[in-house]
């Protein structure tokens, strides 16, 4: 479902979801999720993950909030 908004992109999908997860879900800064993803070995710009953010964030929400929606 998600796989085809990705494509083309230097990071692969799941290092995308996860940034943005955490920013979203943890209300952490553009640098501090660069942090922690760069003491788990990804080399990452907090420019490129507040583009993500903007590119991703609300399709990420739609999908979470369908999956929640399912089992309420």
């Amino acid at each position: 479902m998600t796989m085809n908004h990705f494509k083309g992109k230097q990071f692969q999908q799941d290092v995308i979801i996860v940034a943005v997860g955490y920013y979203l879900r943890y209300n952490l800064s553009y640098r501090e999720v660069q942090e922690i993803l760069y003491d788990r070995g990804i080399n990452v710009s907090h420019t490129t993950i507040y583009r993500w953010v903007q590119e991703y964030g609300k399709l990420l929400y739609q999908i979470w909030k369908k999956k929640n929606k399912k089992s309420l």
